[in-house]
Formats: structure tokens, C-alpha cells, sequence
């Protein structure tokens, strides 16, 4: 059983959401995050757009049957790939180990509860 000023501060959950080091990490996510959806979505909605206002631009052959659309699909594609690539290097870099200090110190209290 816990002490009264254990019960008082939260669940290990509520105070590890509470402390510092989550407020970082979460931060540090939000930071990634955000802009690189944002960027994506951008890069979608143009390419979205593009094919519906400007056909006739989407329609330029690049070379023998391949056009721009063509071209721009396929972006979006290596887009993806680029971006989880990008995303995994991130995480392994600024988020893996916070995410498992994070981790003990939750395992540590239940195994103390």
C-alpha cells in the first residue's frame, strides 16, 4: 500500500506526465512532429491541387510517356520513405533514450507499489 503523500501527488503515471523530463521529451516530439506534417501535408494538398487546377501542366511529358504528374506521384512516394527514414534517425537519436528512462522509472514504482 502507499503513503498518504504518495496518493496525494498521483498515480506514477500522472506524476512521471507531471515531471520535467516528460514535458522535454514531449517537446522535443512536438518539435519534429508538427513541422514535418505540416511540410507533408503541404507537399500532398499541392500535388492534390495541381492535378485538379492545372492539368494541362501535369500533362507535360518529360520524357517519351512520363509526365510531370507522373513525376510528382512518384515524389510523394519517395517523399514518404524520406520522411520515415528521417523520423527514425530522429527517434533513435532524441527520443529512444528518454522514452526508456522514462520507462524504468514507471517499472521501478510498480515494482515498489
Amino acid at each position: 500500500m502507499s503513503s498518504p503523500a504518495e496518493r496525494s501527488a498521483g498515480t506514477i503515471y500522472q506524476q512521471i506526465q507531471a515531471s520535467p523530463e516528460f514535458r522535454a521529451y514531449r517537446s522535443r516530439l512536438r518539435r519534429y512532429v508538427f513541422p514535418m506534417t505540416a511540410i507533408f501535408l503541404a507537399w500532398y494538398l499541392a500535388y492534390v491541387g495541381l492535378a485538379s487546377y492545372a492539368p494541362d501542366f501535369m500533362s507535360i511529358r518529360v520524357v517519351g510517356t512520363i509526365t510531370v504528374g507522373l513525376l510528382v506521384g512518384l515524389g510523394q512516394f519517395v517523399s514518404t520513405f524520406l520522411i520515415t527514414t528521417l523520423y527514425v534517425r530522429f527517434a533513435e537519436r532524441e527520443i529512444d533514450g528518454p522514452t526508456a528512462e522514462l520507462r524504468a522509472r514507471v517499472e521501478q514504482a510498480e515494482v515498489r507499489a
